[in-house]
């Protein structure tokens, strides 16, 4: 018996409608993008380890899917007496490639590689898939899309305000309820500095950022873990647990951390940034999330994560400022800033609320039925006339019972199919069923495409 076919976990196939749907959120994203004046761009699926390696930490890179390199790879390999530094050395034997975790680090290689080419601030998007080898959940796959959009080489904060600006657009364009969350890594490091342990700022922040995931109570395990004491926590509890507007906590924060230089630093950036909003139009809700955190090592300021309001699926949307990402590829001192959109992720948030569009799915509007022979060769005719006049139409491609074709249409919801036989070959009236009221109508080449339109 044949095996039965299948996907690896955490991948999915789509099916037309998804598609549609799926297009419909590319499409809105991308118009907004196009909007703002940011330029598209795209990188391989895969690119050399050493590009990738050591830009995500640790966990990062344990998800980091690698690719065997082709040939004898194995010819030269030996295990070392110690396993795990063995295993590292197979590591770097066998594999010199990987599969691109996001879309940021291959961003910043390519800047640095075609920066005689780019004018700077170089403004860009990119809508591609990634890969993590993360253990498949719902709203968590090893597969999916991310919708990159950056602007590198400025320090001004105006970027940081265009990129919540698009965020608001795109979500309200999506019909789609979100909470922009905010902070700042300098802030971090101040809180960090404050309590004391500035050493232990990435062990702090990587286990903050799994307060939705895991709670609070294992996210104070995971800092023992990591060597902070009790007291130390309970130094670093009210400002986890810190309430309040927006301003009130920049007070808050202000008067704990504002004597420190990055943490005064970051709380005068996040000031910025937060007076900007307040004078613009700003729709979505935008709130200080002191613990967001964000894990990744490369932020430097603003960190942003979005949030579906009525969906409980985790970020739709995060990124940050990055002030040299591109200096370990050469390029020093260039300071970014970009989000990234999880298409699939927003997918399954307007599936779960029933917030797609009935016009998102761009199916055939008429189907000619095919009598035969002269009949077909005559509809092609009709069939290149709709087709060039923007009407979406097919005509069947086989001569079968007209019940079969008649299935066809009704199983692809084809709202409208024209029958062209002798008589309406003769006179030019042709005749159209409406499928959804059974009414037929007789129409000239010029209505027929009146109406359809």
């Amino acid at each position: 018996m044949a095996q039965k076919p299948s996907i690896p976990k955490g991948t999915r196939d789509f099916s037309p409608t998804e598609m549609s749907r799926r297009n419909y959120i590319f499409d809105t994203i991308k118009s907004v993008f196009q909007n703002f004046g940011y330029l598209p761009i795209e990188t391989p699926a895969m690119e050399n380890l050493s590009t990738l390696m050591g830009k995500y930490g640790e966990e990062g890179d344990r998800l980091l899917f690698k690719i065997l390199n082709s040939g004898d790879y194995l010819k030269n390999v030996t295990l070392g007496e110690d396993a795990a530094q063995g295993l590292n050395k197979i590591t770097r034997s066998i594999a010199e490639k990987g599969l691109r975790y996001d879309l940021t680090v291959p961003f910043a290689r390519y800047v640095a590689q075609h920066r005689n080419e780019i004018t700077f601030p170089f403004k860009r998007y990119q809508v591609q898939p990634v890969w993590r080898a993360d253990r498949p959940q719902k709203g968590r796959y090893r597969e999916f899309f991310q919708c990159d959009v950056d602007v590198i080489g400025s320090n001004s904060l105006l970027n940081e305000v265009e990129l919540i600006r698009m965020i608001d657009d795109i979500f309200c364009e999506l019909k789609m309820g979100v909470v922009i969350k905010i902070n700042n890594r300098k802030i971090l490091s101040g809180i960090a500095e404050v309590i004391a342990v500035p050493e232990k700022l990435t062990d702090i922040t990587t286990a903050i950022d799994k307060i939705d995931k895991i709670g609070l109570d294992k996210v104070y395990e995971e800092l023992r873990s990591k060597g902070l004491t009790d007291e130390t926590i309970q130094m670093l509890e009210p400002i986890i647990n810190l309430g309040g507007d927006n301003q009130k906590k920049l007070n808050c924060l202000r008067e704990f951390i504002g004597t420190t230089a990055d943490g005064s630093q970051g709380i005068t950036e996040l000031q910025t940034v937060i007076d900007l909003l307040n004078g613009l139009d700003i729709r979505s809700e935008v709130e200080i999330d002191q613990s967001l955190a964000r894990g990744l090592n490369y932020y430097t300021g603003a960190i942003i994560e979005v949030k579906a309001k009525k969906v409980g699926i985790g970020s739709v949307c995060g990124g940050g400022r990055y002030d040299n990402l591109t200096g370990v590829f050469g390029l020093p001192d260039v300071s970014g800033v970009g989000v990234s959109f999880g298409a699939d992720r927003i997918y399954d948030v307007l599936n779960e609320l029933d917030l797609f569009p009935e016009q998102v799915h761009k199916c055939t509007k008429v189907m000619l039925v095919n009598f035969g022979g002269k009949e077909a060769a005559f509809s092609l005719n009709i069939l290149q006339q709709l087709q060039r006049s923007g009407i979406p139409a097919e005509l069947y491609p086989d001569t079968v019972k007209m019940k079969k074709q008649m299935k066809y249409a009704d199983q692809k919801a084809i709202r409208f199919v024209l029958l062209i036989g002798d008589e309406e070959m003769k006179t030019g009236v042709l005749t159209l069923k409406d499928m959804e009221s059974g009414e037929q109508h007789k129409l000239e080449m010029e209505q027929l495409t009146g109406l359809l339109k």
